[in-house]
């Protein structure tokens, strides 16, 4: 056991930007041309599947509910589409509450810190960098890689112990991340809203990280009762 945490793995909209439903109205407004059916569809699957990339999304809606062909060149059209209706409101997004005050702690700490997301790597670089984050974090990753494959080659790169590393996430797929690499996961659930997560998985309405740094790595300890590992 170490005296703190290795590193740290944010997922990004949800967990350091309130910016989930900037992503949910442009679905909306992309898919209500074609029905209210479509369109309620269209938003359980986006928000039964966070974390998952868009073009992943596009794709299913598509195929599975409009039964159109989509081809290379839909797909990149539904993208810029898509990029314009949410940028500026991902840039113009608040924080979640403790987000902030989590990363100048851990940078503090001298923690490493790492962006995996579901957004688009150019995208989601081009945000940090517009919000002016990027002192927080020693890389930024997005998709269309999957989030485990981003863990597993930092992990590879900079020679951690997954055991101790933390992922910090508000979909399931991030929860699925950080079993299948082996961290601990701590899951960020808004006040009033049902967790997707399992039961075994530790959540908080806030990026309480910022309690954990105070009770744990300050102190330089662990309290895995209140943070359990879900490797």
């Amino acid at each position: 056991m170490t005296n703190k945490w290795q590193a740290v793995f944010f997922d990004f909209d949800g967990v350091i930007l309130d910016s989930v439903d900037v992503k949910t109205q442009a679905f909306a407004t992309m898919f209500r041309q074609y029905g209210p059916e479509v369109e309620k569809a269209v938003l359980e699957y986006h928000l039964a599947h966070g974390g998952v990339s868009r073009f992943k999304k596009f794709e299913y809606y598509y195929n599975h509910l409009l039964k159109i062909p989509i081809t290379d060149d839909i797909l990149n059209d539904l993208g810029r589409q898509f990029n314009q209706l949410v940028l500026e409101g991902v840039l113009a997004a608040p924080f979640i509450d403790g987000a902030l005050e989590t990363l100048v702690q851990i940078k503090e700490l001298a923690i490493p810190a790492f962006v995996v997301s579901g957004t688009p790597h150019e995208e989601m670089q081009l945000i940090i960098e517009k919000r002016n984050l990027s002192q927080y974090f020693l890389e930024v990753h997005g998709s269309p890689r999957k989030k485990q494959d981003i863990v597993q080659d930092i992990e590879n790169r900079h020679s951690l112990r997954m055991e101790d590393c933390l992922f910090i996430g508000d979909a399931a797929t991030d929860f699925e991340a950080a079993q299948h690499c082996g961290t601990s996961f701590l899951g960020i659930v808004k006040d009033g809203e049902k967790s997707p997560f399992p039961r075994e998985a530790s959540v908080t309405v806030r990026v309480s990280l910022l309690e954990f740094v105070h009770k744990n790595i300050h102190k330089l300890k662990y309290d895995y009762q209140s943070l359990a590992s879900a490797s």
